[in-house]
């Protein structure tokens, strides 16, 4: 068996301890790139996501490697999860570590009426 890296065990460690908590709660997945920051709210009981965001929609604010751009798509994606009827999820960061752009996207979709 190949030795997973640093991030897929991080990853895989986040993902079972989020595996029992997301069947009453629909899950608010992160991804970062370099140029970009998606979030979106996935049912995982249906297989469907809910609300979705990223630095790549129209009209975001600011360049998509910055935390300001995070903050911004944070607070779309809870408008979204809002319309959506979602007020609940569980936080899946992925393998990301929880600061930075993954920190603020949390705070703004926190300020923006999503409890996790």
């Amino acid at each position: 068996m190949a030795k997973l890296t640093l991030f897929a065990r991080r990853r895989r460690r986040v993902r079972t301890a989020i595996k029992a908590r997301t069947t009453e709660r629909p899950r608010l997945s992160v991804h970062r790139t370099g140029r970009h920051i998606y979030a979106q709210v996935i049912d995982d009981a249906e297989g469907k996501t809910l609300a979705a965001a990223s630095t790549n929609d129209k009209g975001v604010d600011g360049l998509g490697a910055t935390r300001s751009a995070a903050a911004d798509v944070g607070k779309r994606v809870a408008e979204a999860a809002k319309k959506a009827g979602v007020s609940k999820v569980v936080f899946d960061r992925g393998g990301f570590l929880f600061h930075g752009r993954v920190k603020a996207l949390a705070d703004a979709a926190r300020e923006g009426g999503l409890e996790f």
